[in-house]
């Protein structure tokens, strides 16, 4: 199953629906040195999309089909529904391939660490899509809290936020309970969590509230509230039903506060099908949504990082061929739902979860 060490990387998708079609097949079609080989997906419209996208890869039915084809390649990524993501990802392990799972990396820390433990049994690479490490505004902040603008963070506020008011019984996400990977809280705090993880480290006490508001089997509105060992607090939304969405960050410090009002671009422009191998301004977010520097009555604006979703895919291929470590250390996505098993706890339990 194993393709040649030299010249494009084969790749195969498991899953064509928005992750496999909107983020994973584009950026992946986008890096030199990568190849969109072979798709699985039985829905006849996804199968006409996928042919369309994607003419020269071969379409399958299931992973058995696509094992029984014999086809050559490097990596798998796993775009399916959460639920089936550790036991597609261990097929894929078994078979010497590296794998690439979309977050979560599992339903719980257990299942994943398992996984994490059996691909370094057998000696295989196994990463996983925080795509958000190279939103804009985390990249941003990132640097300038390097730069030390903002002194000592104390409170740090993300929210991913939409206005759904309806819910769509056809997705997948709301449609499934939350034990078997619905839910917001293993969405969008899987990348709440994520982000907060990276720039301020470990986490001892975790609070939250997480309600199914719309009546949905899914979660559909998630607070929490994350004390870092560092100190810093984490106040973190993530929300269907946020018809007036908050600043997407707000982060305050002992010098200078950062306020970005608006959501990186990357996602709706891979939505209007650009990629960044096809627009010169990949990244780039738009005048009116530079954010603010804000000191008492000071407030200026800064020039923003650039969006990069397609270095996960470019660092993939380094690792790939043996030039550097995984895009997104796995051990990561286990710490991140660590963080989230506890705050499903504290939600039900209505009380603080410690962590140790």
């Amino acid at each position: 199953m194993l393709a040649c060490e030299m010249g494009e990387r084969r790749v195969a998708i498991i899953g064509y629906g928005l992750a496999g079609r909107v983020f994973h097949g584009p950026l992946i079609t986008a890096t030199p040195g990568l190849e969109v080989a072979a798709i699985i997906t039985s829905d006849p419209s996804r199968r006409r999309q996928a042919r369309a996208d994607h003419p020269v890869a071969s379409l399958h039915h299931s992973t058995a089909e696509l094992w029984s084809a014999g086809r050559e390649l490097d990596a798998v990524v796993v775009a399916a529904p959460n639920a089936s993501h550790a036991p597609l990802a261990t097929e894929a392990i078994e078979r010497g391939l590296a794998v690439v799972v979309d977050k979560p990396l599992g339903l719980g820390s257990r299942e994943a660490s398992q996984l994490v433990a059996r691909a370094e049994q057998r000696g295989v690479l196994l990463t996983v899509f925080q795509n958000r490490r190279w939103d804009s505004d985390h990249m941003t902040l990132a640097r300038l809290m390097r730069e030390g603008a903002l002194g000592t963070v104390h409170r740090y506020e993300s929210r991913f936020e939409r206005w759904r008011r309806h819910p769509r019984p056809e997705v997948w996400r709301e449609a499934t309970p939350p034990l078997q990977g619905g839910g917001v809280l293993l969405d969008l705090g899987s990348h709440l969590v994520d982000q907060a993880l990276q720039l301020f480290g470990p986490v001892e006490a975790v609070y939250a509230e997480i309600a199914a508001r719309r009546g949905t089997p899914g979660d559909d509105d998630a607070f929490l509230a994350l004390t870092h060992r560092s100190g810093t607090i984490s106040h973190l939304h993530g929300s269907a039903l946020a018809a007036a969405p908050g600043p997407r960050l707000r982060v305050l410090g002992s010098e200078a506060a950062l306020i970005v009002r608006e959501l990186d671009s990357q996602e709706e422009r891979l939505r209007a099908g650009e990629r960044p191998d096809t627009v010169d301004d990949w990244g780039v977010e738009p005048e009116h949504a530079r954010p603010r520097l804000i000191a008492g009555e000071r407030s200026v604006p800064i020039r923003p990082d650039r969006g990069a979703w397609q270095t996960f895919y470019a660092r993939l291929r380094e690792a790939l061929d043996g030039g550097g470590p995984p895009p997104v250390d796995p051990r990561d996505a286990v710490e991140t739902l660590r963080v989230l098993e506890a705050a499903r706890a504290s939600a039900r339990e209505r009380r603080l979860v410690t962590l140790s």
